[in-house]
């Protein structure tokens, strides 16, 4: 059984042409299934928990990077979690901006997002973990005044620029290397009078008294932070298109 769950930003005018002709190519292809809108929960934990129960096969976020990661918290937080990993996959299809989630696993659109539902190649992935907030892509915080602990040293960097701890690359036109199949971080420093400088951990605390970590370019998160990685946490339905092997 396939659930799809809509975020709530679905609701604007603007996405209603979208939906429909996205409902009517899922019924084309036999795709259809349970509609589940944000909108209209409280409980969003309790929702897909009741879902996994009742036996979903597929948890569908439709939606954008936000969407993904309210889910993505909702699923691992469940006393089935167990259940979903072995049992359950998660599909995407993304609508609107801030989808770089999506575009890591290939996928483009909500069409062609239709296609790679119905030909459903798995991919396990590790899964970043900031205390109790999860991560797909990367969390991201500037450079200037940053403490990053890595085991039994720390690294303070006093000029400006980015600190990425990465899970899963969101673009394949860059030089930086990443895998989510690993059970490791890949921590990327660069400012403007360095070139980048790269750690592999995993686990890693970060704190900055004048900026805040941002998971997944959506939630922002207070520091210091513990920042981890779980291994081959989540099933997801990819295209072929996907940024790692």
């Amino acid at each position: 059984m396939h659930v799809y769950i809509y975020d709530d930003y679905l609701n604007k005018g603007k996405y209603h042409k979208i939906i429909n002709r996205l409902e009517i190519r899922l019924t084309d292809l036999g795709l259809n299934g349970k509609i589940i809108r944000l909108s209209g929960i409280k409980n969003i934990k309790g929702s897909i928990q009741n879902e996994i129960k009742l036996g979903a096969k597929t948890i569908i976020a439709v939606g954008n990077n936000q969407t993904v990661n309210k889910i993505i918290g909702a699923i691992i937080d469940t006393d089935l979690y167990g259940d979903f990993q072995k049992h359950t996959l998660l599909g995407i299809i993304p609508i609107g901006d801030d989808n770089s989630i999506a575009t890591s696993f290939g996928i483009k659109n909500e069409m062609e997002a239709c296609n790679i539902l119905l030909a459903r190649r798995i991919e396990k992935i590790d899964l970043g973990l900031v205390g109790s907030h999860y991560f797909l892509n990367q969390a991201s915080i500037q450079s200037r005044g940053t403490n990053v602990e890595i085991a039994d040293y720390s690294i303070t960097v006093a000029e400006k620029g980015e600190i990425k701890i990465i899970n899963l690359l969101s673009d394949k036109d860059t030089d930086i290397k990443s895998s989510p199949h690993d059970g490791r971080l890949d921590l990327y420093i660069k400012t403007r009078k360095k070139d980048i400088s790269r750690l592999t951990t995993d686990r890693l605390k970060i704190s900055n008294p004048d900026d805040k970590l941002i998971i997944d370019g959506v939630m922002e998160i207070e520091t210091p932070a513990e920042i981890g990685i779980m291994r081959d946490r989540v099933n997801i339905i990819v295209g072929k298109e996907r940024i790692f092997e």
